[in-house]
């Protein structure tokens, strides 16, 4: 898995819908992905075998089906998000005069872990797209760090801010971020019985996760990321 990580976070990839590359990763157990999907275009309709995905729209409006049945496709802005399990087919859609803008978590970070339904660009045969439709993504490129220690790293796009950062306890949340989007990148929620009630790979209302930090227990810091306009 070592090297295909490697490849995948070094590189952007070109897609007939638009582009895409990792924008930070985790110990190789965690992938974010940054995704632009350009006027009219569409993903595949497909579901991955093993991993839990998840996406943050960061700008525009996107129209996502859930399933294999078009009637279930519903309209997301910004700072929605949405988890779906392995297994789960999904699309996203852009339907606007605009490109659409969003973070896609993948855990564990498996690129290859791909099965297309159906795709208007004739690939619902093919794999996920190889070298011949890559690049080294270019050093103008937003692309997130490691907080260290008690640092919180900042990152602004569009009218939306991001937050890379470590929570100890819930005395360090406030109030600030009450209508944003958090996703959980390391460390989890745990009960006294030491059942994990929230893990790495979910994406919460920050409302939520004050709640069920407060109710249990940090078992671990957390390494979050925080999606606020």
């Amino acid at each position: 898995m070592g090297s295909n990580t490697q490849f995948f976070t070094e590189n952007l990839f070109q897609k007939p819908w638009g582009e895409e590359y990792v924008i930070f990763n985790f110990k190789k157990k965690i992938a974010v992905t940054f995704l632009k999907i350009k006027s009219g275009g569409k993903t595949s309709l497909h579901c991955h075998s093993k991993k839990k995905t998840g996406f943050i729209i960061l700008d525009g409006n996107a129209n996502v089906q859930i399933g294999i049945y078009k009637k279930n496709t519903f309209k997301y802005k910004p700072v929605s998000r949405l988890v779906f399990r392995p297994g789960l087919f999904h699309r996203i859609i852009n339907k606007s005069k605009n490109d659409l803008y969003a973070l896609e978590f993948e855990n564990p970070y498996l690129k290859k872990d791909l099965i297309r339904l159906s795709d208007d660009y004739g690939r619902s045969k093919k794999n996920y797209e190889g070298k011949k439709y890559s690049k080294l993504i270019p050093k103008n490129y937003l692309k997130f760090r490691m907080p260290q220690n008690k640092n919180i790293n900042k990152y602004k796009f569009k009218n939306v801010e991001i937050i890379l950062k470590y929570l100890n306890n819930s005395k360090e949340l406030g109030n600030s971020y009450s209508k944003a989007s958090v996703a959980i990148i390391d460390g989890k929620i745990s009960d006294k019985k030491n059942q994990t009630v929230i893990e790495s790979g979910e994406i919460i209302k920050y409302s939520t996760l004050k709640i069920l930090s407060k109710k249990f227990y940090i078992k671990k810091k957390l390494l979050i990321m925080i999606v606020k306009k």
